[in-house]
């Protein structure tokens, strides 16, 4: 009998031990799922960084009569949209600076040439500005670059001087080589002033906005090529280029040294106008 009394005795008191051992868990024994932020949303309205951009030479350049602080002309080949709207389109103009040149010396020594991408013309007559390498920043690019500039024939370079040395000749690049270059840095855009209508609070188009602005296609092209274009004033680039005009009036200048200036005034107000200019030598006095 007190057998029996000792063992509910002892069956009651570890009751509550089992039961609280059960249900606790220790803290490390509770597992918290880490939650990965959400991937940042581009900026709207805004051409980013290390955007490509192909080109095409518009003219040959070659050490032995380049000269430092020229500007070479370059033709975008395809159009570049933001927020499904083009804003450098094709047949725009790019531009790069000469660097250093220095022709073809004696003792078979070659000729040096450099060439740095500088910007290229947006639909609103802004600059984009442009480098030679997707990545702004990292480890060295020299031997990638090297290879492809090689293989192109051009030598763009952003920062460092490169040189390309060709035993006993002047270094030429011929017209039409093509490459890529890659927009430098995140750039901010009005999209109204490419034609896109303005955006109400909760991103939707406004219905009462104003017709889109109209852009005029000028081509113009020079005999002989190579000519510095002004337009209102201002240098926009060197013949052949295709430029983009608002409506209205302008004063188109084409000018090259050696030869009589040439002058346009053309009002326009939509399509696609070509224009031809052919420049008269101008004898130098003795």
């Amino acid at each position: 009998m007190q057998k029996a009394l000792l063992a509910v005795v002892l069956s009651l008191s570890c009751s509550p031990l089992v039961a609280q051992t059960q249900t606790t868990a220790p803290a490390s024994a509770i597992s918290v799922s880490p939650q990965t932020p959400p991937p940042a949303s581009p900026p709207e309205h805004t051409l980013l960084d290390g955007t490509p951009v192909k080109l095409r030479l518009s003219q040959t350049i070659s050490s032995a009569d380049a000269r430092a602080g020229q500007e070479v002309p370059f033709e975008v080949l395809e159009d570049v949209k933001v927020d499904d709207v083009v804003v450098l389109p094709k047949g725009a103009l790019a531009m790069a600076t000469v660097t250093e040149a220095e022709h073809k010396r004696t003792m078979g020594r070659g000729g040096k040439l450099n060439v740095a991408i500088k910007y290229a013309r947006l639909s609103d007559n802004e600059r984009a500005m442009l480098r030679a390498l997707k990545e702004a920043k990292g480890g060295s690019h020299v031997g990638a670059m090297t290879g492809a500039m090689v293989a192109t024939s051009v030598i763009l370079w952003p920062v460092a001087p490169f040189f390309l040395f060709m035993h006993g000749k002047d270094i030429t690049i011929p017209e039409g080589t093509e490459i890529t270059a890659f927009a430098d840095g995140d750039m901010r855009l009005d999209m109204t002033r490419f034609g896109a209508a303005p955006t109400l609070a909760g991103g939707a188009n406004a219905a009462s906005a104003a017709t889109p602005a109209v852009q005029v296609s000028l081509i113009i092209d020079s005999a002989p090529p190579g000519a510095d274009i002004e337009i209102d004033g201002a240098f926009v680039g060197n013949t052949p280029s295709t430029l983009n005009l608002a409506p209205g009036n302008h004063q188109v200048v084409v000018k090259k040294k050696g030869f009589a200036t040439w002058t346009k005034s053309l009002t326009v107000s939509g399509g696609s106008v070509h224009l031809s200019a052919e420049l008269e030598r101008v004898q130098e006095a003795p």
